[in-house]
This record gives C-alpha cells, structure tokens and sequence, in this order.
C-alpha cells in the first residue's frame, strides 16, 4: 500500500473526526473527496462530551441542545433517558401513576411521554397523538396570535441600535463590537401603564439569579403571577383566542383548568442545582439564571431592556436579524449581563408580554421537547421547547425546562 494512503488511514483511525479532507484534497494526494470520505464527522459515535471545535459540523456537548447544532445521533448516543425515562419495551402501556413518564397515546394530552416516546413508539406524542394538532394549524394559530397582538409597540415607541453582525464562528470570541446599547428609546409611558406590561415588569425583580439558591416568594410576589397570566390571557384577545384553540382541541375543558396549568408549567418551581428549589420556566426564559459561572435561559426584550437600562448588561454584538421589517422581530445577540457571557441569547424583540407567553405556551403544549415551526406575517420562526424531565407536577406533567426562537 502507497505511504499516502497508509498516512491517511492512520490519521483517521487516531483521531477520525480531525482529518481535514479538503487539506488532503488539494495539497498533497488530489484525491476527490467522494472517494474518501469519513462520514464520522456528522456523528457523535465516540465524541459524547466533548470539547467544542468550531471546525466540526456538528456537535456532542452538553450545550449542542442550547445552540441547536447536535449531531443527529447525539440524543441517542450521549443523552440516553435513565432508566425509568425511556419507552424502551413501553410502547402502548396502560397509564400507571407510578410511572415519571408516560409512553401510550394520550400523553401528548397530558405532556409527560418521556422522552424518547417519538423515536421508539413512532407517533409525536406532545401534538399529534391524540388531539392531532397538525403544524398546519399551529402556523395558522401563531399567525392569528400575531394579527391580534395589539399591545406590541409601534416604530415610534420602540427604537433599537443593533450595530455589529457577527459570523457565527465568532458568537464566543467575547468582543465588544458594538458601542451603544441597544435600545435606543423605548416609550416607557405608553406601554408601561398597560396592564400587561406593568403586570410583567412587576415579577422580573422576585428572582434570585444564581442557580443553588432557594427560591422564596412572598404572598405577595406569589399574587403577581396569579396578576400576570390574568392580564395576559384572560384579559386580552390574544390570551383568550389561544384558549379557544386548545379548548376546542380538547387539551383544557374550563379557563379555570388553563389558568392552573399555565401557573404551575410556567411557575412552578423545581432544582437545576444542588437539590434546591431555584428555578422555574419563567425565571429560566424571562428572567434569565447564572448557572456555572454563564448565562443560562434570558431570552426576553424587556428584561433586556431593564437590565441594560440599569448598566448591568453591555451588548456586544448579534450574529442573527430575523426577516421582519416591524415588531416583532427576533435576534440572536451576544452580551455581558454583570461579569457573565452570554454567547447567543436569542428573544422575540418588540412584542407584548401576552404574545411571548403565548407563542412559547402554545409551542410548547403542543410540541413539547421539539421544534415548533411558526408563521409570523407569513415569514417562518422555529421555536425550541424543553421538557424539564426530573420533576413533575400534577398527573405527571413536565415543568417548561426551556423555550426559545431557534437561531441558525
């Protein structure tokens, strides 16, 4: 065998996934790459954990779910559910309480198949099971969400200085490239005395942002949510038209039913560290938490806002600008919050309070733990949901583990 060739398969059988073929190509052995190609790279088989490597196609971390860009094997490979998790040998079981998670047709209704329901059992789960929400009309519901959001702001309340663009080689590189804030001028009297807007702003203070530390609400911090979710979907078209929806798809049979399972999926506390109560879906998407010394979650305009307003955040830069030409837009920014780097935080820019809580809710009663695809003024947005998936609450349902726009 020809030294070239035996080079070769020494490098790929030592570290595989490094082998740049395109360097092989055109500078020593001008082999075409169709004959030689290690089609490794696009797994995770032997890479589960580790480091990121920009040069990779896609990745098999811990944070490749957070940034979309997991290889296709890797839940399978490197995030397998525990036991008691999975629908291995579970497909079409009678419903038992017992169980942490569910594997038979109607647990897309209640939203606690487990994890794997979809890839082993061979029907959605969180969708299309059961009430048989089709993505057809989930589009059509987000485009009605969109037409009714009356309380977004105009392009005279809300002004934003976006500034540096850059690659998404370059989202961790930590440069300020960006010398203003990025809110330039937000109308503060017009839309703060909205009753949803001030019912919004009032929970963004009752957090403790450090992931390891107990969350303990007073009465009356624990009445301001119960004021939130009033004012956002019983006191506004856009919340009583997503009701609608899920009531006719039988997903609720009362408001009252809604209102409850909104609280505790948003609201409802579990651990993230150390064994203590410290985080919920709201904290985690709205408020934004430090976890291991980086932010984690905060994809909401106006805790932004707020935050950057007090000097606490300095914005860097953005690596994605959304399509639209009117609020609301989406972008997926780079900043500091505090001492903390966030490498791509990304938010739905200029809505009201209601439309993210609908859209993420909607997404994620439907799709749960999947990407949700939307309609917004007929141009399409991706929404990624979490199932928090070690803790429940009421008849096994899952906490909101995450919500966000899915950048490229």
């Amino acid at each position: 065998m020809a030294a070239g060739v035996l080079d070769v398969l020494q490098a790929v059988l030592q570290k595989p996934w490094e082998v740049n073929y395109t360097r092989w190509q055109t500078t020593k052995y001008n082999w075409p790459i169709s004959d030689f190609e290690w089609k490794g790279s696009a797994s995770c088989q032997g890479r589960c954990d580790e480091k990121y490597n920009s040069q990779n196609k896609c990745h098999c971390n811990s944070k490749c779910s957070q940034y979309d860009n997991c290889c296709s094997d890797y839940e399978a490979l490197c995030n397998a559910p525990a036991p008691g998790l999975s629908c291995q040998g579970r497909c079409g079981e009678k419903y038992n309480s017992q169980n942490k998670c569910h594997c038979n047709t109607k647990c897309g209704d209640h939203n606690n198949c487990c994890s794997d329901y979809t890839s082993l059992c061979g029907s959605s789960g969180g969708g299309d099971a059961g009430s048989d929400i089709t993505d057809a009309e989930i589009k059509s519901m987000s485009e009605a969400l969109y037409a009714l959001d009356s309380n977004k702001p105009s392009a005279s309340e809300l002004i934003i200085d976006s500034q540096a663009r850059v690659p998404n080689s370059e989202t961790s590189s930590q440069n300020d490239l960006s010398p203003r804030p990025l809110f330039k001028f937000l109308d503060e009297a017009s839309l703060f005395s909205k009753p949803s807007y001030a019912a919004f702003m009032a929970l963004l203070d009752n957090y403790e942002r450090n992931t390891g530390t107990t969350e303990d609400f007073t009465p009356q911090q624990l009445a301001e949510q119960d004021t939130f979710l009033k004012e956002a979907m019983s006191n506004t078209e856009l919340g009583r038209e997503l009701y609608a929806f899920l009531f006719t798809k039988g997903r609720y049979s009362s408001e009252e039913e809604f209102l409850h399972d909104l609280k505790m999926m948003w609201f409802g506390l579990y651990s993230r560290y150390a064994g203590k109560m410290d985080s919920s879906g709201f904290e985690h998407i709205f408020a934004g938490e430090i976890k291991g010394g980086k932010i984690s979650g905060f994809h909401n305009w106006l805790q932004f806002y707020r935050l950057e307003k007090q000097g606490l955040i300095d914005y860097y830069s953005h690596s994605f600008d959304g399509p639209w030409t009117s609020y609301p837009d989406v972008l997926g920014m780079q900043f500091m919050w505090d001492g903390y780097f966030k490498q791509v935080g990304s938010s739905i820019i200029g809505c009201s309070p209601e439309f993210d809580l609908a859209v993420y809710s909607l997404c994620y009663i439907t799709r749960p733990g999947k990407q949700c695809k939307l309609s917004l003024g007929g141009k399409p947005l991706v929404i990624q949901t979490y199932t928090w998936d070690k803790s429940s609450y009421g008849n096994g349902k899952k906490y909101i583990g995450s919500a966000f726009p899915a950048t490229p």
